[in-house]
């Protein structure tokens, strides 16, 4: 692959006119108030999981001939919860700040930010939902129920636990895992963005453009099975919070992006917007100026290439 593919990978703004570029500073309000409204739903999600968190959740009925699944042992995580929004939310936020002062697009910076933030919260609020509801045994119950080893159950055999609050009722949230769940948001998102604007499908043929798509996926799969082997969550819980991921994720990103394999996928729909109103507006206040105009389009076809 040639150089010069690798260097055009995020298009900047060489070539564009002023008219062409949307900062924060000229365009970053207009922006923000347009979205007030989702910014303010966004805040509202942010309560609505910390309550999730605070509540109890359902204490599924575990009896003696369950705990053949359950007797794994107890082991910290692999992936400490503290790093799951360094590299699910910190890590593409550092990529849309570094693609916005290669384009100068505030609309592109906005809508992958806001887009970013509601993946992962809708994603953190449907899987503490559906842990609440289900109330899942993670593999290692026996021994954040029983931590002295010694089983008791009750007359309808359903476990006594004796051992400490806060380990026994996070032992009922295994369904699905919130790692996975977040990692495939976050990452997810980050995939999806990268492909758009790397042209990934722009049937040029250069496959190795999808190593760079795969590689935030990598990342969320390899903690997924972190949750495996750590024995916080079994097979299915790290599947489904996987999917859960992925498909929020994408309902996200295709609210302010067009799919990556679409011709104008390296850019949001908001930007194609204000390209042509800004356009339309050029040709108001300098009728007659076609040839202006055309260099314009020109530029942006080449942009495209």
């Amino acid at each position: 692959m040639r150089f010069q593919i690798l260097r055009n990978m995020f298009q900047g703004h060489q070539g564009r006119v002023d008219e062409d570029l949307f900062y924060v500073q000229s365009h970053g309000r207009q922006v923000a108030r347009i979205h007030m409204h989702d910014w303010l739903i966004l805040l509202l999600l942010v309560f609505i999981e910390i309550g999730l968190n605070i509540i109890h959740p359902f204490y599924r009925f575990v009896g003696e001939d369950m705990m053949t699944d359950l007797k794994y042992p107890m082991k910290d995580n692999t992936v400490p919860i503290w790093a799951v929004p360094i590299y699910s939310v910190l890590l593409p936020l550092l990529v849309f700040l570094s693609v916005y002062f290669k384009r100068r697009d505030v609309y592109d910076l906005h809508h992958a930010v806001l887009g970013l933030l509601y993946s992962v919260l809708l994603t953190g609020v449907l899987t503490d939902a559906i842990k609440d509801a289900t109330g899942r045994p993670r593999p290692d119950f026996f021994w954040r129920c029983f931590p002295d080893g010694i089983d008791k159950f009750d007359h309808w055999g359903n476990v006594v636990c004796h051992g400490i609050d806060s380990e026994i009722r996070e032992g009922h949230k295994s369904f699905p895992s919130g790692h996975s769940s977040w990692s495939f948001a976050g990452l997810g998102f980050l995939s999806l963005y990268l492909a758009g604007k790397i042209k990934a499908f722009d049937r040029s043929g250069h496959v190795a453009k999808l190593c760079i798509v795969f590689l935030p996926l990598l990342m969320a799969s390899l903690v997924a099975v972190s949750r495996v082997d750590d024995y916080w969550h079994h097979w299915q819980d790290v599947f489904a919070g996987g999917i859960l991921g992925l498909t929020v994720t994408t309902f996200c990103y295709l609210q302010f992006f067009p799919a990556p394999y679409h011709t104008e996928g390296w850019g949001p729909y908001a930007y194609f917007r204000a390209l042509e109103e800004t356009r339309s507006n050029r040709r108001v206040n300098h009728p007659g100026g076609e040839v202006g105009i055309q260099s314009d389009q020109e530029l942006e076809a080449g942009k495209l290439q």
